[in-house]
């Protein structure tokens, strides 16, 4: 045990910055408020739900291309393209534009964007549903753009914004809130199934799954409309009351720095108001080069990027693993799968809040082992029913339960671990800087785990 404990602490050269000498620091530290945690969970909320709202919409944006089988084909990889370069590309930049940098500025322009595209496509299903289909992909392609742009900014603003205050409970409610973003919309998905009763044939058979697809009759196509009208009127109703909350908080936290700052002292950018012209403290005017950064937190870092990288490729295999135990129909076993693997990654980014889980955030070597250990879940998925072929273990508990839950657990505790641990090794005014490097890195993953899928696929 010694020996583990040994070499699961990092080495003296990868020591936590000690603040002690700077007695001021400890004083302008807030006291944990659940109102600033609960705040930090619903930007976590938002930060995904707009995302998983055009995954939701999906019916939908299939009947919208059926009339070309080139745009029906290639729409949702050109979803996933867009996206991935856009989310990385404003991340990067982002990342190195520090000085002079308005953190709330960030997350409010990106709350903004996606309040305006998603009212947009609320509105592209009520008024535009005859448009040309050629019209109406670049159109998606707009707004997807718009989405991704608006989520690089807002990954790069809140997770530098929270770094500031320096307290790792709000960054797991960051990450506590993307969980739930995560499993809600399994749960919508699964209920909207089971509410529409299944077609059946002339002799009154259910049809089967490989069966002749057929154009849905207008009810059908009505009924999609609708249900993407509400999908993405969701979305900008969580983007708003996200955006209310936040400044609510950033008023607050200015109140509270006007009566304990002194004169004296200049007020920390992180409680700046996005409308402030207020000149930018000291702390900002500094540039810490991502090199310098990633040299502080090489393993936190590399073991975020693997985490992720890893991760993107089970949507490949949950989207093609059929039942072999239960007679539930592909269109909600899939989903439950979803289900498990989301509800397994929020209670891992709920069970870094356990105090004795919480101290492997201070162990850099130890996620990264975890990172790496985290490969041997891919095999398993080649033991199920991929594609209909057959699985070795035929237990649809086996595939749920064991390589589901528990991958997904091990990818919410790992992310929601080094997202917390990674103010720990870096000087006070560089913690926003590092809150944006490291979603830089998790972004990173996210785009080569979906190349890599591709090359799975």
């Amino acid at each position: 045990m010694n020996l583990l404990n040994r070499w699961s602490d990092p080495p003296p050269a990868y020591e936590p910055v000690d603040h002690d000498e700077d007695p001021s620091i400890l004083r302008r530290k807030p006291r944990f408020s659940r109102f600033e945690y609960g705040v930090f969970f619903l930007l976590g909320v938002s930060m995904l739900w707009a995302w998983n709202m055009f995954l939701a919409a999906s019916p939908y944006f299939h009947h919208r291309f059926e009339a070309d089988p080139w745009a029906a084909t290639n729409y949702q990889p050109s979803i996933l393209a867009v996206s991935t370069i856009t989310n990385l590309g404003s991340s990067y930049t982002l990342a190195r534009l520090q000085r002079g940098a308005s953190y709330p500025r960030r997350i409010v322009v990106s709350l903004l964007i996606n309040v305006v595209v998603f009212t947009m496509l609320a509105i592209s299903t009520v008024v535009a549903r005859d448009a040309d289909v050629r019209f109406y992909f670049a159109f998606l392609m707009t707004m997807v753009c718009g989405a991704s742009l608006a989520t690089g900014i807002n990954q790069n603003g809140v997770f530098a914004y929270v770094a500031g205050f320096g307290r790792e409970e709000y960054t797991q409610a960051i990450m506590g809130g993307q969980g739930v973003a995560g499993v809600l919309p399994c749960i919508v998905q699964i209920v909207s199934v089971l509410a529409v009763p299944r077609t059946t044939n002339q002799s009154g058979d259910p049809t089967e799954q490989d069966s002749e697809p057929v154009p849905p009759p207008p009810e059908n196509s009505s009924a999609a409309s609708k249900s993407a009208f509400w999908y993405f009127l969701t979305a900008t109703a969580v983007s708003s009351l996200a955006l209310v909350s936040f400044l609510s908080l950033v008023r607050r936290q200015r109140r509270h720095h006007h009566h304990t700052t002194p004169p004296s002292q200049t007020i920390p950018n992180y409680t700046d108001l996005p409308t402030e012209t207020d000149t930018i403290p000291p702390e900002t005017e500094t540039q810490t080069p991502l090199t310098t950064l990633f040299s502080k937190l090489r393993l936190l870092s590399t073991s975020i990027f693997l985490c992720f990288a890893v991760t993107m490729i089970f949507p490949v295999y949950t989207s093609r693993i059929l039942p072999v135990t239960t007679t539930l129909r592909p269109e909600i076993f899939i989903p439950l799968a979803f289900l498990f693997w989301n509800a397994g990654d929020l209670t891992g980014r709920m069970l870094v809040l356990l105090p004795s889980l919480s101290t492997l955030a201070h162990r850099p070597r130890a996620l990264f082992a975890l990172a790496l250990a985290r490969v041997v879940f891919l095999p398993l998925y080649l033991l199920c029913n991929v594609d209909g072929q057959g699985a070795v273990f035929k237990s649809d508990a086996f595939y749920l339960v064991i390589v589901q839950l528990l991958f997904g657990a091990t990818n919410g505790f790992l992310s929601s671990s080094c997202m917390m641990g990674a103010g720990v090794w870096v000087d006070e005014r560089e913690r926003e800087a590092a809150g944006g490097f490291m979603s830089l890195m998790l972004v990173g993953g996210l785009a080569a785990g979906s190349l890599a899928s591709f090359l799975v696929a």
